[in-house]
């Protein structure tokens, strides 16, 4: 047998550990919502884009010589095709909440609507959100819920802004009043030049840990938009001078070990806007550091 041939047999990919495991620590989910998006396009192919890419990482990690080895449970796409915000409300929830008595569940969205329904799967008395995102995501709901406004959606449902916390917010990007309303409200607020100075993986191990005297479980929003664009053109919202992606992959680490880290999800990534496939190899390296960072769980 060739040399090329072995190496062939012996490569173990993170696609592997994804399938259906009904015991598994850990399930994916897909949320394939694109309705009601203020920045259109086609955030509803992400969920097969990401699963698509996966046979193209290894387990193994060079870098701490440490190798994937967690199943994942596959529980498929929620049936969401010109769904609205509103009408995906309760399936998006009853599917995370169906999850619930694994240690971490995953979604893959489609637009930042599909937060809101994560975060009440998790039940609201009990739970903190920490979101990595270039955008306060406060706009009103009185035209109705979009991707631009699932953390007041989030606040009208009663949520207390003191256990929100959000990560990576851009300069120009966002307005005065949903500034002052996240004041208000109470929700701590860290911008990309402080995620900068600080390191974006401190500044999330900080808010974890603010969160985590508050709140018995949290959840986890990715905004994807908050990388630079000149290193993530996939995602409408992205903006240069975002944050490095090396930053992003470190904090998802850090997101991933932490024990109250029960749902996350990854939003707003429209493979529509690939350059080459750097965005689907760039969503996958972050389920390869989520799920390396779930394991250091133990």
């Amino acid at each position: 047998m060739s040399m090329e041939a072995s190496e062939a047999l012996s490569w173990r990919s993170v696609a592997d550990l994804v399938g259906d495991h009904p015991d598994a620590r850990a399930a994916l989910i897909g949320a394939p919502l694109n309705e009601r998006s203020l920045t259109p396009g086609r955030c509803d192919l992400a969920p097969k884009a990401l699963r698509a890419v996966l046979p193209r990482f290894s387990t193994y990690d060079v870098e701490t010589g440490l190798d994937l080895t967690t199943a994942v449970h596959d529980a498929g796409d929620v049936p969401l095709r010109a769904v609205s915000p509103s009408d995906a409300f309760a399936p998006l929830r009853d599917a995370v909440a169906a999850q619930a008595r694994r240690d971490l569940t995953v979604l893959i969205g489609g637009n930042n609507a599909v937060t809101r329904p994560g975060v009440h799967a998790l039940g609201l008395d009990s739970v903190g959100v920490l979101t990595l995102d270039a955008h306060f995501d406060l706009r009103d709901t009185d035209q109705g819920l979009t991707n631009g406004n699932p953390i007041q959606a989030l606040l009208d449902d009663g949520v207390d802004g003191r256990r929100i916390s959000q990560v990576g917010l851009a300069p120009f990007a966002n307005t005065r009043r949903a500034h002052e309303k996240a004041k208000v409200a109470g929700i701590s607020v860290r911008t990309a030049a402080e995620c900068r100075r600080l390191g974006l993986a401190a500044a999330v191990a900080q808010e974890l840990d603010r969160l985590s005297a508050l709140c018995d479980v949290i959840y986890v929003d990715f905004d994807i938009d908050v990388i630079d664009r000149g290193q993530w053109p996939a995602s409408p919202g992205a903006r240069p001078g975002g944050v490095p992606v090396q930053d992003f992959f470190q904090a998802t680490r850090v997101v991933g070990a932490h024990p109250k880290v029960r749902a996350v999800d990854l939003t707003e990534y429209d493979p529509s806007l690939e350059i080459g496939d750097l965005g689907s190899l760039t969503a996958g390296r972050w389920f390869c550091e989520l799920l390396a960072g779930f394991e250091a769980r133990g």
